[in-house]
């Protein structure tokens, strides 16, 4: 049969405006490219004369075919729904159901969710829940503040006084070059035997508590074993709290010294690499130690920092940036004769990961030249802290100046800024190997309530960068009991297993004076924590009346979410909190964002609003109408919030008859209960039960066929009000078994699936059933057995008519194989149930189609047949429209879903790429759509994601970040008795002892497998229906070619029609719109510190104390290189035979108690 010939070298006549999906085409090129602001094109027959459609539908002298005209494609379309709503009618059951649920009346109840009520009562269960825990932090501050005033420091103590279980002993017993072991130092070492506990998911001993001390910290010393002696006497109270809270989990003391005591006693989890776990850089004890702190970082980049000391600068300036968390604010600058700051950052920025980042990129390239310009560098970092117009922490100011020394004191500046107040803490560091005099640092510190420290080499960069939190404590300290306030952290991974947890925190203070009369101590002894998990919440909650899609959550000040169900980080470092935004938990609106500041604030407040949700599996957008409500969590810088769709108002609570629970049998010898038995399958269909906890000692299992014998095994021996059992759970779930019995018996089991090519009917339930009839249809099907979090479960309640949900198919896989395997397109539809003036969803029905089937009836239902079995006959002469079926070769008919996936297609080759987004079938159509409003995309970032680790870019054989000295320099004697030798020797053997320490990262060096995924941002793309809701006619030109297209949303259905020539012309092609998720850096961060998201600090703040004490502001210490201990190295490295130092103990002098 004869069409149209359509080739590139001419261009049919069309509107003037048209859809121009390539570029260079027209005004409106792109992906990008939207319709004018008046509106969208206007359709093809509005635009052209009778005159001029004649010549475009059929070429005199050419084909008998023609281009469909409008009314035919919106026939064909009614056509498509009535199809779709009769087989929906007649097997989906929506009206049997209702008559069901209403037969069965007096089974149930009907209940209510009262939205202030409910998230009221959460709140309150929360708080007692954290009260408890409170108190026993309490009990153990005061405890240790008291056992250490008591205590006499020891000058002569010893490592064999002291007995204690080392936690990391069995590691290093199992490692042969540990230090320890050499020196046989184990005999005050505890051996204990641990038994299982799944609380904990650990094993724990309840005897005795366990000891962490980082690697870079000598046991042995005369501190740490006076650390160890005295709080020893903490293992009683940490027993007598959990025989007072039997639910308390870990319960640790943090010592300001870097001990950690904890219990119950547990082994530590040792690293595959060097331990670098140190709990003054976990941000519990972080936030336990200081208040808040607006921080600029100034570093001294003149021409003398060179080499190895600019290398073990910036390793300072990131360690440093480690020791923030997101109540603090920071900037880090440069400056040599002039000051400039080292990211894109031109004011303080809140120090979350992100931020933090960003600042350790940017220092990687900093450059020494110039000369010194302290004066610049402090009046920058001064101007900094003067800026008021931002937002930041208001609390501790200060400045951390790293510098290979100088002359220049700046006195001048100081009196210009900061004096007399000295509301700016001035910390100083003198960086690398030199002969500098450091008074002038000394000074200036000591000066300006700071402290001087020396960054000598590698192995004091820890140390050194987190001791100014003794500094910061003392205000704390000298402020006593109005500072012993608990903070509760942000959600964070436990270091021991226990998964996500969150943390309350307490200082513990000195309180010993240095004699008679004198000034109180005002040292701080460090922090005591108690974790609460995640999970242990989550209990308090509820889960199963809230319906599929309402939920609970909560956030913290910065708006970060506690408690959310899309807080599901796939990969977490315990260096850092996990900091996921509420407005990135959900998709961001102006609705949200004032919802959040409202609970940052503390108040209460109910709202109803529109918003854009994701669909479960993240493919799709619905538009949802939402009630939110929300309360304050007293005691706590928490706020609890409710979210109820309107449907999930009500919900049906199952009420079995008195007779049947008089009757003190199993719940097994119930009604209904043979129905959920395999034997029963086959005449009523699969079943599958949603895993949930419906009783206490029902074992879980992913395989739902497990599951369900160990469910019926157990329910032989459980009565109906078993006290070990959540009767609304297992009431609900026998009454929904029954109820969609019933569903088989009355419609589906006499009707005959073959006949409108189907391949199964199903219904899921609120209650946690989902029935598959027929039963060898179990066999092929894949939704999740627990409907709440099944896509087309939630979908289905969301939205009206019928959710097509074709399979899914990834780009990268294989298509379909039709050949070897039945594919099935879910149909589904909510049952909506009126009890009076109560309205609720309980349930959702739906079909399987058989694709192969329904591909042949979608041709024949779009084509002009007007007998069933005889397509339409076109004469020579006469002219006919093409159809989808006669006209398959030149006639593209689709029907694609409302995220843009193919569902259907009359074209054979594309039945196996069903379920791809569909600019992967046809990217210049799809385009169209696009372009012509039919489809609307929404981005957004996905912070949760996991990715494949990089391979490592070092490929030369010295340690990363190690400066390696040049063959002059080895030739110059010189060079030898330098501090630059003497550093790099230091560093040598700090390699050859732990050598893994410069070739990993933090997070590898924490015992993370090399090949373990990292957590990394993904960009996610939906598309959704956009504007257009009728039938529209379009062309899409490609400048010598062009393709007619018509489209039509399907009523009472999630579907698009789409007619539209085939392409002829390669050039169309181009402008392919994309939908899988890529790898992104996230959103700009240098724009996104321009307009920072609402939050609050802290209530408290202790930065200041009139009785402060700050002489103490740091001492140098000269460290000459001696040519006699270089040359005794050299030859030890030479003979293969090197030295193992016993690490140093960096530990302030005040220290000894």
């Amino acid at each position: 049969m004869a069409v149209p010939a359509r080739t590139c070298g001419a261009s049919r006549p069309g509107p003037a405006q048209t859809a121009c999906p390539w570029p260079g085409c027209g005004p409106q090129s792109g992906p990008g490219a939207r319709r004018p602001a008046s509106g969208p094109p206007r359709p093809l027959w509005l635009l052209l004369s009778p005159l001029l459609l004649l010549p475009l539908l059929a070429a005199p002298g050419a084909s008998a075919y023609s281009f469909p005209q409008q009314h035919t494609m919106q026939h064909w379309a009614r056509r498509l729904e009535q199809e779709v709503d009769g087989v929906m009618r007649i097997f989906g059951g929506v009206q049997q159901l209702r008559e069901i649920y209403k037969d069965n009346r007096n089974l149930f109840e009907v209940q209510e969710n009262e939205p202030q009520k409910l998230v009221e009562k959460v709140a309150g269960d929360i708080e007692s829940l954290l009260d408890r825990k409170v108190q026993a932090l309490k009990r153990l501050a005061d405890a240790a503040e008291n056992f250490q005033k008591a205590h006499r420091w020891q000058d002569n103590i010893k490592e064999e006084d002291i007995v204690y279980y080392d936690a990391k002993a069995d590691a290093e017993l199992d490692d042969p070059e540990s230090e320890d072991v050499e020196r046989g130092s184990k005999a005050s070492t505890l051996r204990l035997d641990f038994i299982e506990d799944p609380n904990f998911k650990n094993k724990v001993n309840y005897s005795y508590t366990a000891v962490q001390i980082p690697t870079d910290i000598y046991k042995g010393s005369t501190v740490i074993l006076n650390e160890l002696n005295w709080t020893e006497a903490l293992e009683n109270v940490f027993m007598e709290n959990r025989r007072q809270d039997p639910t308390l989990l870990w319960q640790v003391f943090g010592s300001a010294t870097g001990v950690t005591r904890y219990y119950p006693a547990t082994p530590w989890r040792a690293p595959k690499k060097i331990d670098l776990y140190d709990v003054r850089r976990r941000p519990w004890y972080i936030q336990g130690a200081s208040s808040p702190k607006d921080m600029v970082i100034i570093v001294d980049v003149s021409g003398s920092v060179s080499g190895l000391t600019l290398k073990l600068m910036k390793t300072s300036v990131c360690e440093m940036l480690d020791t923030l968390s997101d109540d603090d604010y920071v900037n880090v600058a440069s400056f040599n004769e002039k000051a400039q700051p080292v990211s894109c950052f031109t004011h303080l920025v809140q120090a979350n990961v992100r931020n933090k980042k960003v600042f350790k990129e940017a220092v990687q390239g900093m450059v020494a030249k110039g000369t010194t310009g302290y004066k610049a560098g402090f009046e920058y970092a001064f101007d900094q802290l003067q800026n008021s117009n931002i937002t930041r922490a208001n609390c501790n100011k200060m400045i951390m100046m790293f510098t290979d020394g100088g002359e220049d004191r700046v006195q001048d500046v100081f009196e210009k800024y900061n004096w007399p107040n000295r509301t700016v803490r001035v910390f100083t560091f003198s960086v690398g190997q030199h002969n500098y005099d450091v008074t002038p640092l000394q000074w200036m510190a000591c000066a300006n309530k700071g402290y001087y420290f020396e960054i000598p080499s590698i192995g004091a960069i820890r140390i050194n960068t987190q001791e100014y939190l003794d500094v910061l404590g003392r205000p704390m300290v000298l402020a006593g009991k109005e500072a012993k306030q608990v903070q509760w952290t942000n959600v964070y991974e436990d270091a021991l297993g226990l998964g996500l947890v969150v943390t309350g925190t307490l200082p513990v203070f000195n309180l010993t004076q240095d004699g008679p009369g004198e000034k109180k101590n005002q040292l701080i002894l460090g922090v005591m924590g108690i974790d609460v998990a995640l999970n242990d919440i989550k209990r308090l909650t509820p889960n199963y009346t809230l319906g599929a899609n309402g939920y609970v959550f909560a956030i913290d000040l910065n708006g970060y979410v506690l408690l959310h169900p899309n807080l599901k980080p796939q990969t977490t470092n315990f260096r850092e909190p996990v900091t996921l935004d509420f407005l990135d938990a959900e998709l961001e609106d102006e609705n949200k964002e004032e919802i959040r500041r409202s609970m940052i604030d503390g108040n209460k407040g109910h709202k109803q609003i529109r918003t854009l949700v994701k669909s479960l599996d993240e493919r799709y957008i619905d538009e949802v109408t939402r009630n939110y409500t929300w309360v304050p969590i007293r005691s706590t810088n928490y706020s609890l919030g409710l979210v109820l769709p309107p449907y999930s108002t009500f919900y049906l609570q199952a009420n079995l008859s008195d007779q049947i629970l008089q009757v003190k049998l199993p719940i097994s010898k119930l009604k209904d209960f043979e129905f959920l038995l395999p034997s029963s399958f086959e005449s009523e269909g699969h079943v599958f039960i949603a895993p949930r906890e419906y009783c206490k000692d029902l074992n879980a299992s992913d395989n739902n066929t497990e599951f369900l014998k160990n469910f019926i095994e157990l329910m032989e021996k459980v009565t109906p009000d078993s006290k070990q059992c959540n009767n609304f759970l297992l009431h609900n779930l026998i009454l929904d078994t029954g109820i969609t019995q019933q569903l088989v018996e009355r419609v589906w089991r006499d009707q005959d699936l073959n006949t409108y090519s189907l391949l199964a009917v199903f219904a899921a339930t609120d209650g946690g059933i989902t029935r598959v009839f027929p039963n060898k249809a179990a066999e092929d099907w894949t939704e999740n057995p627990e409907p709440f979090n099944a896509s087309f479960y939630r979908r289905s309640l969301d939205n009206h008519g019928y959710v097509f949900k074709p399979p899914h198919q990834d780009a990268l896989l294989r298509p379909l194989e039709l050949e070897n395997d039945t594919v099935g397109i879910l149909v589904s539809t909510a049952v909506e149930l009126s009890l009076g003036r109560r309205t609720l969803r309980p349930a959702v029905v739906g079909v399987k189609l058989d694709l192969e089937a329904w591909a042949e009836k979608f041709k024949v239902l779009a084509s002009n047949r007007t007998h069933q079995d005889q397509p339409q006959q076109c004469g020579p002469n006469s002219h006919c429209e093409m159809d989808c079926e006669v006209n398959n070769e030149d006639l593209l008919c689709v029907l694609i879903d409302d995220g843009g996936f193919l569902v259907l297609s009359n074209q054979n080759h594309q039945w196996d790429q069903v379920g791809r987004f569909f600019s992967e079938v046809d990217a210049n159509l799809m385009l169209a759509l696009y372009n012509n409003s039919f489809y609307t995309r929404k981005e957004s970032y996905d912070y949760q994601a996991a990715c494949a680790p990089q391979p490592p870019g070092n490929l030369g054989a010295a340690p990363r970040g190690v400066f390696v000295p040049t063959v002059a320099d080895f030739l110059n004697l010189a060079w030898w008795t330098s501090a630059a030798a003497w550093s790099l020797f230091q560093q040598l053997l700090y390699g050859l002892i732990y050598h893994s320490w410069f070739q990993a990262d933090p997070a590898e060096a924490e015992g993370s497998p090399e090949t373990r995924e990292s957590s990394c941002v993904m960009k996610q793309t939906q598309y959704y229906f956009g504007s257009v809701n009728a039938s529209y006619n379009a062309i899409i030109d490609c400048g010598n070619c062009s393709r007619l297209f018509h489209a039509q949303r399907l009523t009472n259905t999630n579907l698009l029609f789409v007619v539209a020539e085939k392409p002829l012309c390669s050039q169309c092609e181009a402008g392919r719109l994309l939908q899988k998720e890529t790898h992104s850096d996230g959103p700009e961060q240098c724009e996104l510190v321009q307009r920072p998201r609402y939050r609050r600090g802290p209530h408290i703040c202790f930065d200041y104390n009139a009785t402060e004490d700050t002489s103490d502001c740091g001492r140098g210490a000269s460290f000459p290189p001696s040519l006699g201990v270089l040359v005794s190295l050299q030859l030890l490295l030479l003979l293969g035979l090197p030295p193992r130092p016993q690490p140093q103990v960096l530990v302030h002098a005040s220290r000894r108690l």
